[in-house]
This record gives C-alpha cells, sequence and structure tokens, in this order.
C-alpha cells in the first residue's frame, strides 16, 4: 500500500461556528470563512449538517460550501423528503445519512438501520445515482453493519461517542472495550467491502487509538476543534489533530 493509500483523511465539522453564530444573530463568525481556514491546515473535506430545526447550519450556509469549496463537501443529513431535496439540489461529493431528534443537543447514536431497510434502500438509491458518495452513521454493531450493506451504502461511519465518553469519565475498561469493539467491526465492515469512516466526540486524547485502526479511511471531527479554536485558533487545532493522525498511522 502507498503511503497516499494509508494516509487517513480528516473530515473537519463546521456546525459550531454557525451555533456560535446564530447564538447572538447576524453574520459573524462565517463558517463558510471557517471551512476556508479549515482547508489551509490540512482538512481533506468539511462536514456540516443541515437540521430540520437549522439550529445552526442554515440553507445558505450549504449553498455558500457547496459554491466555494475545493475540497469535498460532506453534508450530514436525516433521511427525510426535505434534505434528500436539498442533497439532489446541490449534489455534495458525499452524503452521510445520521438519526435526528429534535430535543437532542447532537447526534446521540447511529441510525437504526436493521428495522428500516427498505425505507432507508429507497432512500440512499436516488442520491447514489446523482454521483454522491453515501455513508452511514452507525453504532460498532454487527447487525447495523450486515443491514447497511444489504440497503447499498458503500461507506459506514463508526459512531465514537461510547467510547470517548467512557474516557472523559475515567471509565477505562469500558473504554477499552468499547475500542475493542470499534476495532472488530471496522474489520468486518471492510470484510464486507465497505469503507469505513470513525467519528463523534474525538479529541487530543482519544483519537490516536481510533487512528489506528487501519481500516479506517477517515474521521470526522467537529465540536472538539471549534472549541479548542478558542484557546489555539483553528487552523493550529487542525494542524495538531493532523500531527496525531499521521503518528498513529
Amino acid at each position: 500500500m502507498s503511503e497516499d493509500e494509508n494516509r487517513l483523511r480528516l473530515g473537519v465539522n463546521i456546525d459550531h461556528v454557525a451555533t456560535v453564530r446564530n447564538a447572538r444573530g447576524g453574520s459573524w463568525p462565517d463558517p463558510v470563512r471557517a471551512a476556508k481556514l479549515a482547508e489551509r491546515a490540512g482538512a481533506d473535506g468539511i462536514t456540516a449538517h443541515l437540521r430540520e430545526d437549522r439550529r445552526h447550519i442554515t440553507d445558505p450556509d450549504i449553498e455558500a460550501l457547496a459554491e466555494t469549496l475545493t475540497v469535498p463537501l460532506n453534508f450530514e443529513m436525516a433521511a427525510t423528503d426535505e434534505m434528500q431535496a436539498i442533497a439532489l439540489r446541490h449534489v455534495p461529493h458525499a452524503v452521510c445519512i445520521v438519526p435526528e431528534k429534535r430535543e437532542e443537543r447532537t447526534t446521540e447514536g447511529g441510525l437504526e438501520v436493521a428495522k428500516d431497510e427498505n425505507r432507508l434502500a429507497h432512500f440512499i438509491a436516488p442520491l447514489r445515482d446523482a454521483g454522491c458518495r453515501v455513508s452511514i452513521f452507525i453504532a460498532a454493531d454487527r447487525k447495523q453493519i450486515e443491514a447497511a450493506h444489504r440497503i447499498g451504502a458503500p461507506v459506514i461511519e463508526i459512531h465514537t461517542g461510547a467510547y470517548c465518553d467512557a474516557h472523559a469519565e475515567g471509565r477505562f475498561a469500558d473504554r477499552d472495550a468499547e475500542l475493542e469493539r470499534i476495532r472488530d467491526m471496522a474489520a468486518f465492515a471492510d470484510s464486507l467491502g465497505l469503507e469505513v469512516h470513525a467519528g463523534h466526540g474525538l479529541g487530543f486524547e482519544t483519537v490516536g487509538p481510533i487512528a489506528a485502526i487501519p481500516q479506517v479511511k477517515e474521521l470526522n471531527i467537529g465540536h472538539f476543534l471549534i472549541g479548542e479554536a478558542i484557546f489555539s485558533g483553528l487552523d493550529n487545532a487542525i494542524a495538531h489533530m493532523r500531527r496525531l493522525m499521521d503518528a498513529a498511522r
């Protein structure tokens, strides 16, 4: 395997730049400016989640990102007709299907694919036909991975939130067990021919063991980087995350 093939990609989620903007209203800080800065700092792609209630990223943000970016745009979205129409209008490089509840502060778990296979298969088909790389955000669970494979999703993104939460709370036995589960399920997904991504809650202390999993091709990291940017600047935060990922690889 060449060095380029082994390089782990970093997608930077800029949702919470928009969260800060929307807290006060107006146009500052601009998430598109943050996305361009992330590009220059080493991001391989930009992730943005347009939620049903538009709590952070807005429709004009998606339009501006689609027109401005030179790296791939990964459009996170719920499996609704409204979001499908928006994705088909802009045709981003990637679409990641995630669960969404109005009352949640962030995406709390993976998508329940196994119980909704038929609908999801029909939902992702036109996105794939349009040329979008479709991924499904799921827990490190064999049943969900098998279902994602059956519906024709070429990519899964494994939810790393439980692993990160256990680390933050000092539950190191739980953390290690969850890490082992992620490793096993990444290998299983790869054996089915799925491309494996991972994300949710990753920070400087937790990224290394996930980045070291050879089957993982891409990490998507947002909230931690935007928070760290307050103290060190977004470019420095991304550059340091990039160094940690490369060192683990």
